[in-house]
């Protein structure tokens, strides 16, 4: 037994709770005509998912509901119908539920709201229909047969025919599984269009950055070769301007002390002039001369400084100014990056709210320049403007330093002839008294001399201050553009030249200016942006090849599922036809009878195009076609050859041999795959009494497979049963059940 018991409460006629106990094989409910037994087989289809109100003979939800009888105040009627069926799962006739019994209830309110129940907790209608149909179960269909059902396997069409065989064979659930399937299967392909539109969507932009990072792994490898090239010329510089100040130090300490020795020495002799007796005019003029002589030289090495200085200051001006042309050029080809084109075109989009035409142009200019001067550097122009200005200052300054230079050393040249002259005209006499006088001429000429000496030691020293203050520079804008990498170095001697040393510095000018037209500014957010997006086209690469394995692998199961179908449905006609001819003989008395597999044809209406082929045709000698043949759907036919008759069409047969027919049928299905239980309202009801014998012996045979539940008035069926419920009609018109043991129903049979 599968079956244990069902329980109705406020269902339809049945007012209070009625409870039917399934113990004997064979169970059957009689009962006059109106008193609520076909309520029965209703509830049994509700309680296992059935939607259609019009086949519980209802309207509504509501119409399903207890609602009262006519002696009855309004209040009395019930606000909520239950039915709950509870099956023995002792067999595993549901594998996936580990329990010895499994209740289904079904509630439905008077606001049309359904609640379905599974041992007590709530689930979907479909989590009832996929366990239903892994137990051959339906809320309709072949187990669940009324006296106008029977027919209906007679009388519907081929398809409709083909799908009760189908589900009478359990092959729903297999069609269920094609279903979802396909469902699936559409589901992955509209997965894979997004995911490739998605691919197409982001590939302009991934070649972008790809060239973007080209160009930044470019300018990475030039900056390190900069590195490298800073560190080894920085190292050599360094050592250079240490030696040479430590040299030139050196070379001016001798002519420093040289210096002090004369000057002291020449202190001494003016002293001895200052106290001479013989002082005389001649020696005044000549202390006054050597005074005049120094301070136009201590002048002109002052304005010699100021030269040096403004010399280095327009150089350097110079360079700046060749560097920003440099870079102007360079900004005529200057690649810019999409997103700051995006953003001038979202800018000039937000204008068409601009009516007027002029100032909507105006705008367009004024957005375009903007753009233009942000990425070619709009500083550049005053810059350069700047710089060319103060150049000039220092070009005039310059020129004044140089007449001022001009003028000292005139009036220092002017000073040292007549100096000469004073001394020729001493060395001529032979007084022993100027040998003082002598002595000071001496000693001024050797101090011009090693003063010439230490100017052009101090000459060297100031190129050497320009050269390390052009090497600080160049520190500064190096750890800019190549990192602090670059000014980290190792100081070592010096083992190359200084022409190499140029060499050096111009190649790592020429790589200065490649680095900057490589555009490796934002490189850090460029290389994550690709390293994202790259990320995100491989997870879509990725995804894409999962949603095909996945598509090959639904369309390969649709495959087996439509071979298995096809396999099942066919050994499934052949086993139904062999139980068909059985129950058709023994209804009949011999007889054939069998179901066979036919293709549906069809007959359309030609199209345009076709009837215009047609007509070509036509003119050619051919003739007119009305309508166009097709191949419809697969369907089963029913075929019958009445003993000891020419019957072969259905169409030909009397009531009572469609019942015997559709029911011999109908029991056939029911053997090649027994369903747990199968419900027979009033399937016999046109059996006369010989055939209500065989009918009997077929219901016999059937419980052997499964439960019997036989709603009938036939006294042959009822005495098959082992059980019998009575269903009566109560005072208030609420249906009542009485139950009745085997032995007491043969006697009422009887």
């Amino acid at each position: 037994m599968y079956l244990k018991s069902l329980e109705i409460s406020g269902f339809k006629s049945f007012a209070k709770k009625a409870t039917l106990h399934f113990t004997s094989p064979i169970t059957g409910i009689v009962g006059p005509n109106g008193s609520g037994k076909s309520n029965v087989a209703e509830a049994f289809s509700f309680v296992l998912g059935e939607q259609s109100i019009k086949s519980l003979r209802g309207k509504r939800g509501e119409d399903l509901i207890w609602n009262g009888g006519i002696k009855q105040s309004f209040e009395l009627r019930a606000n909520r119908a239950s039915v709950k069926l509870i099956f023995d799962n002792s067999r595993r006739i549901f594998p996936t539920i580990d329990f010895e019994e499994v209740t289904l209830e079904r509630i439905v309110h008077r606001d049309n709201t359904n609640e379905y129940l599974l041992n007590g907790s709530q689930v979907r209608l479909k989590d009832i229909a996929e366990l239903l149909a892994g137990a051959h179960i339906g809320a309709t269909g072949h187990h669940i047969i009324s006296q106008g059902a029977a027919d209906r396997i007679l009388s519907a069409s081929i398809r409709e025919r083909r799908e009760m065989i189908e589900d009478a064979l359990g092959l729903k659930v297999y069609q269920w599984k094609k279903l979802e399937s396909i469902r699936k299967l559409e589901k992955t392909e509209e997965n894979m269009k997004q995911v490739e539109s998605l691919r197409r969507e982001i590939a302009p932009h991934l070649k972008f950055l790809k060239k973007q990072v080209e160009k930044i792994e470019k300018a990475d490898l030039m900056r390190r070769e900069l590195i490298t090239l800073y560190q080894e010329y920085f190292a050599q510089e360094d050592g250079y301007i240490r030696s040479e100040k430590a040299r030139l130090a050196d070379e001016l300490a001798g002519p420093h002390r040289e210096m002090d020795e004369l000057e002291s020495a020449l202190i001494r002799a003016k002293e001895v002039l200052v106290t001479s007796k013989g002082q005389d005019e001649t020696s005044k003029e000549i202390l006054d001369l050597e005074k005049q002589i120094s301070a136009a030289r201590d002048e002109k090495d002052t304005i010699m400084r100021e030269l040096g200085r403004l010399e280095g200051e327009i150089a350097a001006g110079k360079r700046v100014i060749e560097k920003e042309i440099e870079k102007q050029k360079r900004d005529e080809f200057k690649t810019v990056y999409l997103k700051d084109v995006e953003e001038v075109i979202a800018s000039l989009e937000s204008f068409s709210a601009i009516t007027d035409i002029k100032m909507m142009w105006n705008e367009v200019i004024s957005t375009l320049r903007n753009f233009v001067a942000r990425h070619r550097g709009n500083t550049q122009t005053s810059l350069i403007g700047e710089v060319e200005a103060d150049g000039v200052r220092l070009g005039q300054e310059k020129m004044a330093r140089e007449a001022a230079y001009t003028e000292v050393s005139e009036q220092e040249a002017k000073l040292i002839r007549q100096y000469q002259e004073l001394k020729y005209s001493i060395e001529k006499e032979k007084d022993t008294n100027r040998e003082a006088e002598k002595d000071v001429f001496r000693i001024i000429a050797r101090q011009n001399e090693v003063r010439g000496i230490i100017a052009s030691i101090q000459n060297q020293q100031g190129a050497l201050v320009r050269v390390e203050e052009a090497f600080k520079r160049e520190l500064t804008e190096a750890g800019i553009m190549a990192g602090r990498d670059a000014v980290h170095y190792s100081i070592t001697s010096v083992l190359s030249d200084r022409h190499a040393q140029e060499e050096r510095r111009h190649v790592i000018e020429r790589i200065k200016i490649r680095l900057e037209d490589a555009g490796a500014s934002g490189g850090h957010e460029v290389l994550k942006e690709c390293r994202d997006t790259e990320e995100r086209d491989v997870f879509l690469v990725r995804e894409l090849a999962d949603l095909e394995l996945a598509r090959k692998e639904l369309l390969k199961l649709i495959t087996e599922l439509d071979q298995r179908l096809d396999h099942e449905f066919k050994s499934g006609i052949v086993k139904i036809n062999s139980e068909f001819q059985k129950f058709f003989s023994l209804m009949f008395g011999g007889g054939k009878a069998e179901l066979s597999v036919i293709t549906e044809s069809r007959r359309r209406k030609k199209s345009d195009a076709e009837d215009l082929g047609e007509l070509l045709r036509e003119g050619q000698g051919g003739e007119m076609a009305e309508a166009v043949d097709e191949q419809g759907p697969e369907g089963l036919e029913v075929t019958v050859s009445l003993p000891k008759k020419k019957v072969k069409s259905l169409m030909m047969l009397s009531g009572g041999e469609r019942a015997l027919t559709s029911i011999a049928l109908l029991f056939a299905v029911s053997q090649v795959n027994p369903p747990p239980f199968i419900i027979l309202d009033e399937t016999d009801a046109a059996l006369d009494e010989a055939n209500s014998k065989k009918y009997g012996d077929m219901i016999e045979n059937l419980s052997k497979h499964s439960q019997l539940i036989l709603i009938t008035h036939n006294r042959e069926t009822m005495s098959r049963a082992g059980v019998l419920y009575g269903v009566t009609v109560g005072a208030e018109g609420a249906s009542r059940l009485l139950s009745i043991a085997f032995e007491e129903a043969v006697q009422v049979a009887k």
